[in-house]
């Protein structure tokens, strides 16, 4: 899924963007990724597209246990699966293309941990979240476009795309909700890095509206870039002293 190198523009920033994607499934996430990333190589800036599990040789391998492996994953196991890549991914991929100033736009990071290990799976929401900050070495993105979407309506576009269902997407509604709530939950508590959109809106507005977002924050880091912005990096625990458990 990661390009093999970043697609570069006329632009590169003097630090790069951290941009994730995050929401059920079936609510578009992995459509406004890659259009976001497509708008961004327009306006000649270099980005990098990725995604996890599996946006390096090793998170492939690890993607197809987690998600098709044939037979049951204990969630404790599960949770560290993919913890592991998140830990290969970051250090091979997103920091060194951050480093370097590019815009790395990613489908799923570690919110996704803790809506579907943490809370779907019911453990301790809080453990998964430290375990992915340990495992990354406390990288947070800058933003986190969350897509919404009432889970019948994203189970009925699953349906309609007649595909297989991988691991996660055949669990019940029951798993679904608790993980569309856990996600709402997430956004309230980090306001400042999430900005939720309705993902059952059409598509080509929602691409707009997102990218309207992304250029005010573009604007804002492209004036301070390197120069005190708020740390990326953040201590393993919950953002703004909020306690997770309250997922």
């Amino acid at each position: 899924m990661t390009d093999a190198a970043p697609r570069a523009g006329d632009a590169i920033l003097e630090r790069g963007l951290f941009i994730t994607f995050e929401g059920g499934d079936g609510s578009g996430k992995s459509t406004q990724a890659s259009l976001l990333y497509r708008y961004l190589i327009e306006q000649g800036l270099t980005a990098l597209h990725t995604r996890e599990p599996g946006g390096t040789d090793v998170g492939h391998e690890i993607r197809e246990l987690v998600l098709h492996h044939r037979g049951d994953i204990v969630p404790r196991a599960e949770a560290l699966l993919y913890a592991a890549d998140r830990a290969h991914h970051v250090a091979t991929v997103v920091r060194p293309a951050l480093e370097a100033g590019t815009i790395v736009v990613q489908d799923r990071y570690l919110d996704s941990s803790v809506a579907y290990q943490g809370v779907g799976r019911e453990l301790d929401a809080v453990e998964v979240r430290e375990l992915s900050l340990w495992a990354t070495q406390g990288l947070l993105p800058d933003l986190t476009v969350l897509l919404d979407i009432d889970e019948a309506d994203a189970r009925a576009r699953l349906d309609a795309a007649n595909k297989r269902f991988d691991r996660l997407e055949a669990q019940g509604a029951e798993f679904h909700a608790r993980v569309r709530t856990a996600f709402l939950a997430l956004a309230e508590v980090e306001k400042d890095r999430f900005f939720v959109v309705n993902g059952a809106e059409p598509a080509e507005a929602l691409a707009t509206r997102i990218a309207e977002h992304v250029d005010g924050l573009l604007a804002r880091h492209g004036g301070a870039a390197g120069a005190g912005d708020v740390p990326r990096d953040t201590a393993a625990a919950p953002a703004h002293g909020t306690d997770t458990r309250s997922l």
